[in-house]
């Protein structure tokens, strides 16, 4: 089994919020509170000074024979006497905002816009913006913003990326906004923004061609919402207006023609409905000689993301998609639904059990009278034998 070094580096960080809260409430986090208030309120220039007062301290103890011991008096009179300042630079009247967006691409960068607005009537000046600690599959992609003037009644906005090589729902801690106290040791009392959560969506394969059966199934009653496209509103005839049908519907000529109202009335509708099934039996992948079955797995979301995206764009409608043995009802395509639904499902796949032919037929008994084709994403398993089911 393949070691995830970056996650392992991280083991002794919560990646979900839920475990970071309950870490922060729990012994453990009370202990370490302490430790971490001191690490937020140095600068990054201050944590290298007090870096140095301990590398020089084991100098320092024998006063007889050097005074080095001078040094770290002057380091820690520093560190010390900026960490004391800190209250005076408290960042009174400064609303801090983080805005993110909803999804980003695995491995793509994504951009936080931190948005400072100061309704004091002081400036500000020297501000620093610190991000929260990042999950084991996250990395700075620029340094932390700074802004060198605030101005009263005004705004600043500032921005810092990162990217993310993990799918799923992450959700980070607040960005923190800091004024820098003289000698650039110490940061003042923060103002801190809203957490920011967003999803990594898989990567979307292309694909330029997938040839489905033209197969279109009857709708009673037609689909609300859809365009008016195709089949979708052909004129079937005329009739007598009847209580409660839709004044639009009105037939001017023909009721100019029998002298009473007539309405038009249209047949109902008839879609291609489609189905997409996601095999995640990571271990059929293995079996089948996968080396990598992770990223077998990987690709296998890629494709369906893919074809998902494919089809919605056409003139059938994305009904169902089945991600191992889990159903989920969809409605997409033809104005119907967004592509962002499939694909927030498919971030947050992982590996599952073998999918037994049978059995899925089975729950997908009351969903197949109205499909017209089914499309299959298979990691190396027994494909063949879910394909020949569905299709009986």
């Amino acid at each position: 089994m393949k070691i995830n070094l970056a996650k392992l580096n991280h083991i002794l960080i919560p990646s979900t919020k839920t475990e970071r809260d309950r870490f922060r409430s729990g012994r453990a986090g009370r202990v370490f509170q302490p430790i971490l208030a001191l690490y937020e309120a140095l600068s990054d220039e201050g944590r290298w000074a007090t870096v140095l007062s301990v590398l020089v301290v084991g100098f320092a103890l024998d006063v007889r024979r050097t005074e080095v011991y001078v040094l770290w008096c002057a380091l820690v009179s520093i560190v010390a006497a900026s960490l004391l300042a800190r209250r005076a630079y408290r960042m009174d009247g400064v609303r801090a905002e983080v805005i993110a967006p909803e999804r980003v691409t695995i491995g793509e960068e994504i951009r936080f816009a931190i948005v400072l607005r100061n309704d004091g009537a002081e400036d500000r000046r020297a501000v620093r913006v610190r991000g929260p600690f990042l999950p084991w599959d996250g990395k700075w992609t620029s340094d932390a913003p700074r802004a060198g003037r605030v101005p009263a009644s005004g705004v600043a906005r500032l921005e810092i990326g990162a990217r993310f090589v993990e799918r799923g729902e992450h959700h980070l801690d607040p960005f923190r906004a800091a004024a820098l106290v003289p000698f650039g040791l110490a940061l003042g009392e923060a103002v801190s923004t809203g957490g920011a959560r967003f999803v990594v969506i898989p990567k979307i394969a292309r694909v330029e061609r997938l040839e489905l059966p033209i197969a279109r199934r009857h709708q009673p009653g037609g689909v609300a919402l859809a365009s008016k496209t195709g089949e979708s509103m052909d004129l079937l005839g005329v009739r007598p207006y009847r209580a409660g049908d839709p004044v639009r519907h009105l037939h001017a000529r023909s009721w100019a023609r029998v002298g009473a109202p007539v309405v038009r009335e249209y047949q109902e509708e008839y879609f291609s409905r489609i189905g997409v099934v996601l095999d995640t039996d990571v271990a059929g992948a293995e079996a089948a000689g996968a080396e990598d079955p992770e990223r077998v797995l990987e690709a296998a979301i890629s494709l369906a993301a893919g074809a998902v995206a494919h089809l919605s764009r056409g003139e059938a409608l994305i009904d169902l998609l089945v991600v191992g043995d889990r159903v989920h009802d969809l409605t997409l395509g033809r104005s119907l639904g967004f592509l962002e639904q499939a694909l927030d499902l498919l971030a947050c796949v992982s590996p599952g059990p073998r999918v037994e032919a049978d059995a899925l037929v089975e729950r997908l008994a009351t969903h197949l009278s109205r499909l017209s084709c089914v499309v299959v994403v298979s990691l190396g398993g027994d494909a063949q034998q879910l394909a020949e089911r569905i299709r009986g």
